[in-house]
C-alpha cells in the first residue's frame, strides 16, 4: 500500500495544513436589536484595517453607545463616515438596512439569509448584489453568480459594493507572495502535476518512464493508488454516430 497522496494528507486536517489563524476579526452584523427593528443605531467608522485572510479590507465601527464592530468595508467608505444600521437607516452607501427597505435595483453586499445570522452573502472584493423584486414573504437578491436568491425581508445587507475590487489587477509578482496569501486561506499553492513527480509520490508520476496506463482505478483501491477516475464506467471521447 503506497502513501497517501498530498490531497489525502491535506483532507485529514493536521496542523501541516491549518490556516495560520491571523485573521482580525470574524465578520458578522451585531445582534439584531429591537431600536433596530423599529429606528436606528448610529456609528461611525473610526478605523479601515487590513485582514490577511480576506480579500477586502475592514471597516472599525464605533456605536452610540460605544461598542465597536467590525464590517465588510464599502467601496468609497472612510475614516469618520456616520453609518447607521435599523429600519430608518438612510439609503446610502455603507449603512446596513432590512432587504425590505431597499429599494430594487440598489447594489448590496454582505447580505443574511435569515435575520440575524450575521451576514453569509456577497463578502468577496469588489463584488455586490441587486435587489430585484420583493414578495410577501420574500426578497429576491441578483448574487454575483447571477444566480437569484430568496432572502427573509427581515435579513440585514449593506449598501454599496465590497472595497478592494481593483485586487486582482495588481499582479503577485513573486511565487513567495502567492504562496503566503494562499496559506492564509488553507489553500494549495502550487499545485503539481501527478506526472511531474517521482513515482513514490503519485502513480502517474516517473519523468520519461511512466507507463501509458489508463487513469480509472478501482472504487477500493489502497491510498497510494486512487487516484484519476475513481470507479469510471466510461472513458475518451463518444465517437460521432
Amino acid at each position: 500500500m503506497g502513501k497517501r497522496l498530498i490531497h489525502q494528507r491535506r483532507g485529514k486536517g493536521s496542523n501541516r495544513f491549518q490556516a495560520s489563524f491571523n485573521g482580525v476579526a470574524d465578520i458578522h452584523y451585531v445582534p439584531y436589536s429591537p431600536i433596530q427593528r423599529e429606528g436606528k443605531v448610529l456609528g461611525q467608522v473610526i478605523d479601515i484595517v487590513d485582514d490577511p485572510t480576506k480579500t477586502a479590507v475592514l471597516a472599525l465601527i464605533q456605536l452610540e453607545d460605544n461598542r465597536k464592530t467590525y464590517n465588510m468595508a464599502a467601496e468609497g467608505l472612510s475614516v469618520g463616515q456616520r453609518i447607521e444600521m435599523g429600519k430608518e437607516a438612510e439609503v446610502k452607501i455603507g449603512n446596513i438596512l432590512p432587504v425590505k427597505y431597499i429599494p430594487e435595483g440598489a447594489p448590496v453586499f454582505n447580505v443574511e439569509i435569515r435575520p440575524g445570522d450575521g451576514g453569509k452573502l456577497v463578502r468577496g472584493s469588489g463584488v455586490f448584489g441587486l435587489v430585484v423584486t420583493k414578495e410577501a414573504n420574500n426578497v429576491l437578491i441578483k448574487l454575483p453568480s447571477t444566480k437569484t436568491i430568496r432572502v427573509h425581508p427581515d435579513a440585514r445587507a449593506t449598501i454599496g459594493s465590497v472595497s478592494c475590487g481593483a485586487r486582482v489587477e495588481k499582479p503577485f509578482i513573486k511565487a513567495g507572495k502567492k504562496h503566503h496569501a494562499m496559506k492564509a486561506r488553507k489553500k494549495r499553492h502550487s499545485i503539481v502535476r501527478g506526472v511531474a513527480m517521482n513515482p513514490n509520490s503519485h502513480p502517474f508520476g516517473g519523468s520519461q518512464h511512466h507507463p501509458g496506463k489508463s487513469k480509472s482505478t478501482a472504487r477500493n483501491a489502497p491510498a497510494g493508488r486512487k487516484v484519476g477516475a475513481i470507479a469510471s464506467s466510461r472513458t475518451g471521447r463518444r465517437k460521432k454516430n
